[in-house]
């Protein structure tokens, strides 16, 4: 059995979609290969309209402890160098490169600060 949630994670569709065209709240694997064999007309549609340029979901994971979660992209979050579970300490990851100047994000996800190293413009 697949929750919704996973349901939508594997179609890689919003949450949202998934309750407003019906995905139930649990589903078999069966019924899970059957939409994705058989996708509906909306599914189709949903996928045609895809850029491809940012994910629905994204995998997020603690480079310190390996922590892992499905959050959904938000448009602001830059390309990340580390993500880190929010009570590890910076000295934990590895060190900037020289001349790199580091920043840090909160609020990634559920627990996750983005680390963001970039060149220093001279």
């Amino acid at each position: 059995m697949i929750t919704k949630r996973e349901a939508a994670l594997r179609l890689d569709i919003p949450l949202e979609m998934a309750t407003r065209h019906g995905i139930p709240s649990r589903m078999s694997d069966a019924e899970f290969e059957e939409l994705e064999t058989n996708p509906p007309a909306w599914l189709v549609q949903s996928r045609a309209n895809r850029t491809g340029k940012r994910p629905v979901w994204m995998q997020l994971t603690c480079t310190v402890c390996g922590f892992t979660e499905a959050a959904r992209p938000k448009k602001w979050w830059p390309a990340f160098t580390y993500l880190s579970c929010d009570w590890h300490s910076p000295t934990e990851l590895p060190e900037p490169a020289e001349g790199v100047y580091r920043s840090e994000i909160d609020g990634i996800g559920s627990r996750f600060v983005g680390i963001v190293d970039e060149a220093v413009k001279s």
